[in-house]
């Protein structure tokens, strides 16, 4: 059976440990190389990687592309309206056309659904790399980093700040997967579907969901924030009017642990979402997060090619 990394939620917690601890070993392994240079056992050589784009990336493409590189393999990069995608060709397939020519696909989606059909008719593994709906990419790495910093991911509780948006989703299928305890505040209207909380805390999750972002920041070991406009967002200034108020700054730290963690997964608006003064203070830890995307990447790669 083909193996997608498309959602925390599709993933046994066992695999998911699996991943996280080949991400800190290789990430270990490498101290002191070259970027650019192969690990010792270059596990995918011969193998090429598809990466699709339908939204503009940093982390993400470097990311991947570098990965491709440690592992030995090599990566091909594309936006759709390069492709016969952008012509209507349909993603059905497109699917099974790459399938033929790759060994993986990673796709950077507007829609969800297109992801969910791209790894329905192909025959190697689909990865996330980004949709509207979540971003559990990212999610690997933020926690890898957690762990990084000596943090006991079972019990940790980390408050979302802000949009409960995509990576917010993922916060909330990887409660589930790790045993953390979320609290995520956002203004109203702006919060995660109820359905998918109450699913998540059916499956055994400690979410909690506090309208005051100070009170949900008490005692918190972590907290993260994120961009209040994403890609594809029109509304900016309801956007920035309605959030104001859940900016994280140093009076909002103040309400964390002494020494809490401050996550963001960036690009990051300085004087929007968070201030200067706790993106650039000694409590962050967002370009460390950044460096995980290629480590957790990396292994998520290797678990889809049974390698």
């Amino acid at each position: 059976m083909t193996r997608h990394f498309l959602s925390l939620t599709d993933m046994d917690a066992g695999a998911l440990r699996e991943i996280l601890g080949e991400a800190h070993r290789r990430k270990k392994a490498r101290a002191g190389m070259p970027k650019g240079a192969a690990d010792s056992d270059a596990p995918l050589a011969g193998h090429v990687l598809a990466m699709l784009f339908e939204k503009s990336s940093t982390r993400t493409r470097f990311s991947f592309e570098v990965g491709m590189t440690q592992l030995g393999g090599s990566s091909i990069f594309t936006s759709a309206g390069d492709m016969q995608l952008g012509r209507g060709e349909t993603i059905e397939d497109t699917a099974q056309v790459l399938s033929r020519f790759v060994d993986g696909i990673m796709l950077r989606a507007n829609d969800h659904n297109a992801l969910v059909a791209l790894a329905q008719n192909a025959n190697v593994p689909v990865i996330n790399g980004l949709t509207d709906y979540n971003h559990p990419c990212q999610i690997m790495a933020d926690l890898m980093t957690l762990e990084e910093q000596g943090r006991d991911l079972k019990g940790l509780r980390l408050a979302w700040v802000g949009d409960g948006n995509n990576v917010a989703v993922s916060f909330i299928n990887g409660a589930v997967k790790f045993g953390y305890q979320l609290v995520i505040s956002t203004p109203t209207g702006y919060g995660p579907a109820g359905q998918m909380v109450e699913r998540a805390r059916a499956e055994g999750a400690h979410i909690e969901l506090i309208a005051d972002p100070r009170k949900a920041c008490q005692s918190a070991d972590v907290v993260i924030a994120d961009t209040w406009v994403s890609m594809g967002d029109t509304d900016i200034d309801q956007r920035m009017s309605d959030l104001a108020d859940w900016q994280v700054n140093d009076a909002l730290m103040e309400c964390a642990a002494n020494d809490a963690l401050f996550l963001h997964c960036l690009p990051a608006h300085r004087g929007e979402e968070v201030s200067a003064s706790v993106i650039d203070g000694p409590n962050s830890v967002v370009f460390d997060e950044a460096e995980n995307r290629l480590h957790a990447q990396k292994a998520i790669l290797l678990w889809c090619l049974e390698k």
